[in-house]
């Protein structure tokens, strides 16, 4: 009995001196678990896996918490998707955006850091039109349109000028995340297009598959949109 009391207190002393911080050293612990963490490491799994990699209990793991304790905080899985989708949304404008007088330049602003924000974040693009619309999409929303209504679009137009930036922004960011072909994979499907030239001479002419400036035709491209747009003097 005795052997036995002194191994259990060897064992008792062995786990007290464990847990002890070693010299210089702070003992380790998660910060508390808040909303915004929730969100900013949602964003992080969703950056890192996709939209499928997104499980509430994937998520509890990356935060050191239970997956219940999750729920103090979030109502369900898709409240986290509509929470990190607004969170990446957010757009920090030039401050004397309201007094700017430059509205094409104040729309080109504001969808080239839509769109990069989105390329940062590739699953926001597919993920948006599925989703509730949240604070921060819906004030860019509302600065476009006034943007645009300020500039001279009629009220009866101002949906459809919405709309059509919307899909252009939309639709560019979603090409751009997946369209990803190397340099070598252009070359060569570029080489295949010339021995096609007879049936596809304009753009085997205009080198269409090997024209890899992204950035360049988004703002060429929004620029034929805003002449569209812009109101007849």
């Amino acid at each position: 009995m005795a052997a036995n009391r002194s191994g259990a207190e060897s064992k008792g002393s062995g786990r007290r001196r464990a847990s002890s911080p070693q010299s210089g050293q702070e003992p380790r612990s998660e910060p508390p678990l808040s909303l915004e963490r929730i969100v900013a490491t949602a964003v992080e799994l969703l950056d890192a896996e996709g939209v499928d990699g997104l499980k509430m209990r994937r998520l509890a793991d990356r935060l050191g918490a239970g997956a219940m304790s999750l729920y103090w905080h979030v109502g369900n899985k898709e409240e986290v998707f509509d929470l990190a989708l607004d969170s990446v949304l957010e757009y920090r404008g030039p401050p004397d955006i309201d007094e700017s007088r430059d509205w094409r330049g104040d729309i080109v602003h504001m969808l080239e850091d839509w769109r990069a924000s989105m390329l940062r974040h590739p699953w926001s693009a597919s993920l948006l039109p599925r989703r509730a619309l949240g604070p921060n999409i819906l004030i860019r929303l509302e600065l476009l349109s006034k943007i645009l209504s300020g500039a001279g679009v009629t009220d009866a137009d101002l949906n459809v000028a919405i709309w059509s930036l919307w899909n252009y922004v939309i639709g560019a960011t979603i090409t751009r995340a997946n369209f990803e072909l190397s340099d070598e994979d252009r070359a060569a499907a570029q080489q295949r297009l010339t021995g096609l030239s007879q049936r596809y001479p304009t753009i085997e002419r205009s080198r269409l598959l090997l024209d890899n400036d992204w950035d360049g035709a988004f703002r060429k491209g929004l620029d034929f949109l805003l002449d569209g747009l812009a109101p007849r003097q």
